[in-house]
């Protein structure tokens, strides 16, 4: 079953509310900006990490210093899931923020 654009939109918008708030409670020396459905963080080192909602596809977009990814919702999980590797968000931010900041956030209820 396909997503609805409304459901879409509220669970990207509550996902990257999530994501704010662990770099929010970590202390950790970021800048968050969030513009058009668009989570930009930038990180100390000056590399970045960003969040895009893909709306025809009814995907969310990761983009790392690893590579990009691409994430299907899963409803029966409840869980963003890559579509190649299917990692889920919480595991694959994670790993990213923790090579990109060298120090590890806990996005696993994500």
């Amino acid at each position: 079953m396909t997503l609805s654009e409304a459901r879409f939109h509220d669970l990207v918008d509550s996902l990257q509310q999530d994501v704010e708030d662990v770099f929010d409670d970590s202390g950790l020396d970021v800048d968050l900006e969030n513009s058009n459905g668009v989570l930009t963080v930038r990180f100390e080192n000056g590399s970045q990490l960003i969040l895009s909602r893909q709306e025809p596809l009814r995907q969310l977009w990761v983009a790392a210093r690893s590579g990009g990814f691409h994430f299907d919702y899963d409803q029966i999980s409840e869980r963003w899931i890559c579509d190649t590797s299917g990692e889920r968000l919480g595991e694959l931010l994670s790993r990213v923020v923790s090579q990109q900041a060298g120090e590890a956030l806990g996005f696993d209820a994500l």
